[in-house]
């Protein structure tokens, strides 16, 4: 997935989403985010219903990250317009319902049950671009794609099992990175 967005979207289609999708490695794992535009690019404008656009990249998305062993948390984010629609619902909902939206797709589509993690609704407080809190990239899903356990040297997934040679982790797993600020009693 890492190669390109070309490679997991198809040729010429990695133009629509370009601006939208952002991929940083982070102490928890890989974030993809995918930000809306003014118009909406992968939900309906304040709602959880996921757009056709949505649909077909969350989907392109599952078959990718179907094939890796990392469990995967989902975020959902908005910007700090009230949400006026109904008086019980409001940002924390609808920051909610969209990350769970994205991971029922993403699990019609081949995410396993077991690989979503934790599903997370974060509202406007982690805003993108705090300066522009109205701004549309702060409606948002994020994706991360977790680091897989330190203790891990045999990973097995369905029928398939990832071995490394004793004493090597194996190649294809990112391990997480060790951070000096921690006390030493976290690496026991």
């Amino acid at each position: 997935m890492c190669r390109g967005i070309g490679l997991v979207f198809g040729v010429g289609n990695e133009k629509k989403f370009k601006n939208h999708i952002d991929m940083t490695l982070t102490n928890e794992g890989l974030r993809i985010e995918l930000t809306e535009s003014e118009k909406g690019t992968f939900f309906d404008s304040g709602k959880p219903k996921i757009s056709s656009d949505g649909e077909e990249l969350l989907k392109a998305l599952a078959a990718e990250l179907a094939k890796l062993p990392n469990t995967i948390a989902m975020e959902g984010h908005t910007d700090s317009k009230r949400y006026t629609a109904t008086r019980n619902y409001g940002n924390w909902e609808l920051s909610s319902d969209r990350a769970n939206a994205a991971r029922r797709l993403m699990q019609e589509a081949g995410i396993r049950a077991n690989q979503v993690t934790q599903v997370r609704g974060f509202a406007d407080q982690r805003l993108r671009k705090k300066d522009d809190p109205l701004d549309a990239s702060n409606r948002r899903i994020s994706l991360i794609v977790q680091y897989l356990d330190r203790a891990a040297d045999e990973k097995t997934v369905g029928e398939a099992s990832i071995k490394a040679p004793a004493g090597e982790p194996p190649k294809n797993l990112r391990r997480r990175p060790r951070s000096t600020n921690r006390p030493k009693e976290f690496f026991a």
